[in-house]
C-alpha cells in the first residue's frame, strides 16, 4: 500500500515511464527509441530505471505515478515488467504509486492479469497507449479488461493525441495516430460511468475534443504531460482556471521530460492561485485516494 506524506510533498506527478528495466534492458525497440530521443532531444544513456527514479523524485520532494507500457505485440520488445514496477514502488511507497500495462489484445487473460495486479502487488491504475499498442480504446475486445478495472475501482490513463513515439522514423515506425483521438475515450467513458479515466497529454491536433469529453463525463481527466507548459493552447488554459480546475493533473512524461522543466514553465502560465495547488497535488491525490473528498 502506498504510504505517502500528502502534505509534505511538493506535486505528484501522475505521468512516469519505466522504460529501462533493473538490469538495463530498454523496452522499446532501438529504431523507435532513438526517434523518440531525437525528437524529446534528451541522451538515451541518462533513462532511469524504477529504482533510480525513486530517488530522483525523493529529493525533490514530490511522488509520481510510473508504469510500463505493454506494447510487444505491436513492437515486438518486452515491457518491463508490471511486478518488477510493482516491487520497486513498494519498497518506495513514499515515493512511487505503480500503474501496471496490459496490451488489450490480451482480452479476458488480461482481466484476469489486471485483477491479479491489483490484488497480489498493490497496482493502483493501468495505462493503456492507443497508438503504441495499435488498438481504438472503444474497441469492444479491450471492454472485459475496462470492466475489470472498474470494478477494482482504479483509473485507466490513455495516451490521447499525437505521440513523439517513432516520430521522425520511416513512416513514424508503423505507429499511426488515429487510435488516439479522445473522443474514442468518450465511448469508454459513456459505456463504463463507475471508471476513472485520465486523458494523457494536451491532445493536439484534438485538444477540442479532449476538453468536451472531460467536460462532460463526471469521472474523466486530464494530465498535462509531454509538453512544456509554454506551448499549452489558449484553451487549455482557459478550461484548466474554470470548468475543469478539479480535473486537471500535473504530469512530465519523464523522462522525457523532466519534472523540473515542466515545473519551472508552469510557474509562467496565468493560473489562478487558488487553481495552481489542485493541478499539482491536490486533484491527483483526491483521484488517487490518497485523501478524502
Amino acid at each position: 500500500m502506498t504510504t505517502l506524506d500528502v502534505d509534505d510533498l511538493v506535486a505528484i506527478d501522475m505521468h512516469t515511464h519505466a522504460q529501462v528495466s533493473l538490469e538495463g534492458r530498454n523496452s522499446l525497440p532501438d529504431e523507435i527509441e532513438e526517434a523518440s530521443a531525437a525528437y524529446f532531444k534528451v541522451e538515451r544513456k541518462r533513462y532511469p530505471n524504477a529504482a533510480d527514479m525513486a530517488g530522483y523524485y525523493r529529493e525533490r520532494k514530490m511522488a509520481c505515478v510510473i508504469f510500463p507500457v505493454d506494447a510487444e505485440a505491436a513492437t515486438g520488445a518486452p515491457a518491463v515488467p508490471n511486478e518488477e514496477v510493482a516491487e520497486v514502488a513498494a519498497a518506495n511507497p513514499d515515493v512511487l504509486i505503480p500503474f501496471a500495462s496490459i496490451d488489450p489484445a490480451k482480452g479476458r487473460f488480461g482481466a484476469r492479469e489486471a485483477r491479479r495486479l491489483v490484488e497480489r502487488f498493490g497496482v493502483r491504475g493501468f495505462k493503456f497507449h492507443p497508438s503504441v499498442q495499435g488498438f481504438f480504446p472503444n474497441d469492444r475486445a479491450a471492454y472485459p479488461m475496462y470492466e475489470a478495472i472498474e470494478e477494482l475501482g482504479v483509473p485507466a490513463l490513455f495516451h490521447t493525441g499525437q505521440t513523439g513515439i517513432g516520430a521522425g522514423a520511416p513512416g513514424g515506425a508503423g505507429i499511426r495516430l488515429k487510435y488516439s483521438n479522445p473522443l474514442l475515450i468518450d465511448d469508454v467513458a459513456a459505456d463504463f460511468p463507475g471508471l476513472p479515466i485520465i486523458m494523457a497529454h494536451p491532445s493536439f491536433p484534438w485538444q477540442d475534443e479532449a476538453l468536451a469529453v472531460a467536460t462532460h463525463k463526471p469521472l474523466v481527466h486530464i494530465d498535462l504531460s509531454g509538453w512544456s507548459p509554454k506551448y499549452f493552447p489558449p484553451q487549455l488554459v482557459q478550461y484548466t482556471n474554470t470548468l475543469l480546475k478539479d480535473k486537471m493533473l500535473f504530469g512530465s512524461d519523464f523522462p522525457m521530460i523532466t519534472p523540473d522543466r515542466w515545473l519551472a514553465d508552469f510557474e509562467k502560465l496565468d493560473i489562478k492561485p487558488e487553481v495552481r495547488p489542485k493541478v499539482l497535488k491536490g486533484n491527483a491525490a483526491r483521484l488517487l485516494g490518497l485523501v478524502k473528498d
